[in-house]
């Protein structure tokens, strides 16, 4: 397996990045949120499986009209609730998936295949007493045409880690499509101690399309002092999706988090392999779950968080659990 040990290097890289944004988010006035997510594995020195995602979160101010061909669209939406504002956000990301040893030309045909995912995502929520129902389109490519190996082969040379070897083995090109529910309800808040806060939030929807398939339901809790009015840092699908969008309270906050999720899976593209046409692919496994903590900083209109993720195995030949980190960074524009 190869080993990887320069995490804060690629960290660097992403603060670098959004620098100039922090600059200007202190002089003007708040247009929206831009949220950097990165997850990888390398936080805790392996490089296998699900190896790293990035995606780039936008959505408007509150006080920027939602455009009225997105809020006609909500009101078509059978389940989305007559009261509350439509809101409405946009996302761009990438994902890729490899086997445990990415040394090899030839991977074992009872690993993880290789696979990449390339897409944009339009979203439309509403957020009203406590609750969000959430609804998103994903649209991209899977295969050679992500440039997942473009990507994983820059990276690897910049921070000196092993070049992967069995990218020729990826699953092929297909289009691929999501469309993704949640809803979100705050159930429960209290006053344990200390100043702190606490509250529940359950969670459940469902996923259809030709990349990922499946329902969910989880359960996050999170104590702090002067909790936000929000529903999580934002994480890169599967997993116990947050909100892109935070309203910030002057000074400095903080609060802890830490929440389940548990997934019945009907496809996942990157275990079954492509949809019409001969690929490799794994045995799933049908239940999944997800358990994860983490801490969410927020300093005026800038949030920083990290989550760490343990996630149960997602094929029955896989040889144990997978964990990763995901670090994301929250600017008010």
């Amino acid at each position: 397996m190869a080993t990887v040990t320069r995490a804060p290097g690629l960290l660097a890289l992403l603060l670098l990045a959004t620098a100039a944004p922090l600059a200007a988010a202190a002089e003007a006035e708040p247009a929206g949120t831009l949220s950097v997510v990165l997850e990888n594995d390398l936080f805790y020195d392996v490089d296998r499986h699900y190896t790293n995602g990035v995606g780039f979160v936008w959505v408007p101010d509150r006080r920027v009209a939602t455009p009225d061909w997105a809020v006609r669209l909500a009101h078509l939406l059978p389940w989305f609730p007559e009261q509350g504002t439509v809101r409405h956000g946009y996302a761009f990301g990438q994902s890729m998936f490899t086997p445990g040893d990415i040394t090899v030309a030839d991977p074992s045909r009872r690993d993880r295949p290789y696979a990449g995912w390339l897409y944009g995502t339009f979203g439309l929520g509403t957020a009203n007493r406590g609750r969000l129902d959430l609804c998103a389109l994903s649209v991209g490519m899977v295969g050679p045409a992500s440039l997942a190996e473009q990507s994983q082969t820059l990276v690897h040379k910049l921070i000196g880690a092993d070049e992967p070897q069995g990218w020729d083995t990826q699953i092929g090109n297909e289009p691929g499509f999501v469309l993704t529910y949640l809803r979100s309800q705050r159930a429960l808040a209290a006053t344990p101690a200390a100043g702190l806060h606490l509250d529940l939030t359950p969670q459940f929807g469902a996923a259809l399309g030709n990349v990922f398939t499946y329902a969910d339901a989880g359960l996050t809790v999170r104590l702090g002092k002067r909790l936000p009015d929000d529903f999580g840092p934002p994480r890169i699908q599967p997993g116990l999706l947050g909100s892109g969008e935070f309203v910030p309270a002057p000074g400095f906050s903080w609060y802890l988090f830490a929440g389940l999720e548990g997934r019945a899976v009907a496809r996942n593209i990157f275990l079954d392999g492509n949809s019409f046409r001969h690929s490799r692919r794994v045995d799933r496994k049908t239940l999944v779950g997800d358990l994860q903590y983490g801490i969410v900083l927020d300093w005026d209109a800038v949030r920083l968080t990290y989550t760490h993720v343990h996630r149960t195995r997602e094929f029955r030949s896989q040889d144990g659990h997978d964990q990763f980190g995901a670090f994301s960074l929250s600017v008010k524009l």
